[in-house]
């Protein structure tokens, strides 16, 4: 059986710390020379919009042609405070004037992703066939029994009101996802082993064949220095 295409937008989640990889960028990080945002953003490359959540120095200008001519529209936001969680990158995405189009005018799906996730792109036609064959609640990828709420498919107008619903609790600023996603009905996907593992420390890097530098007693070694600098640098281009 075949099912209509399902209309999506995307939130990618890229403006964490990093501080288990001695604060090495994660969404500068590679794999097999393509970084883990570039990745991410190929997963999603079919969404009508792409907001990356996170600082503009971690998207590369050449992004919009990596995606292809005629692909998504690109934004960028930043949560505030910066580095307040996911759910307060979620609450950015959905609030930012101009970050999304209207709700009356947009898909009624957004798709979540962290950029931490190389495997991620396995795991979207997955969520997308589920909500085809039944949309009437928000999907989240099940690998092998643990849930990820930053691999999902939501409901815009789900999502939108658990975020409003946080203005009477002192914000989405450090609230964790659960308590975000308390009162957004969800069901749960089952998809391949390993697609939702993330990159949190080198070891992690090292088991899902990111390009990997070594830790140090000092933090990071001449090869994270080096990929450091050039963050740093393509910021200073406007990059």
């Amino acid at each position: 059986m075949s099912f209509p295409r399902i209309r999506f937008d995307a939130v990618v989640l890229a403006g964490g710390r990093s501080s288990r990889l001695g604060g090495v960028p994660k969404a500068n990080l590679t794999v097999e020379g393509r970084s883990l945002l570039e990745i991410t953003c190929r997963a999603v490359a079919d969404a009508d919009r792409i907001v990356i959540v996170g600082p503009n120095s971690a998207v590369p200008g050449t992004m919009t042609e990596l995606l292809g001519t005629g692909g998504p529209e690109l934004r960028v936001v930043r949560e505030d405070p910066p580095f307040a969680g996911p759910a307060a990158a979620l609450a950015a995405a959905l609030t930012t004037p101009g970050a999304l189009g209207p709700a009356d005018s947009s898909p009624a799906w957004l798709a979540v992703l962290a950029c931490d996730m190389p495997r991620a792109g396995q795991l979207l036609e997955l969520l997308l066939a589920a909500v085809a064959r039944d949309p009437s609640v928000s999907v989240v990828a099940d690998d092998a029994g643990r849930t990820q709420p930053l691999a999902a498919l939501y409901r815009r107008e789900a999502l939108e009101a658990a975020v409003a619903g946080t203005a009477t609790t002192g914000g989405a600023a450090n609230l964790s996802m659960k308590k975000l996603l308390a009162r957004v009905s969800t069901r749960e996907v089952p998809v391949p082993p390993g697609t939702t593992l993330d990159v949190d420390t080198w070891d992690d890097a090292r088991a899902l064949g990111v390009d990997v530098v070594e830790e140090t007693p000092e933090g990071t070694d001449g090869r994270a220095r080096k990929i450091v600098d050039r963050v740093v640098r393509q910021a200073a281009e406007g990059l």
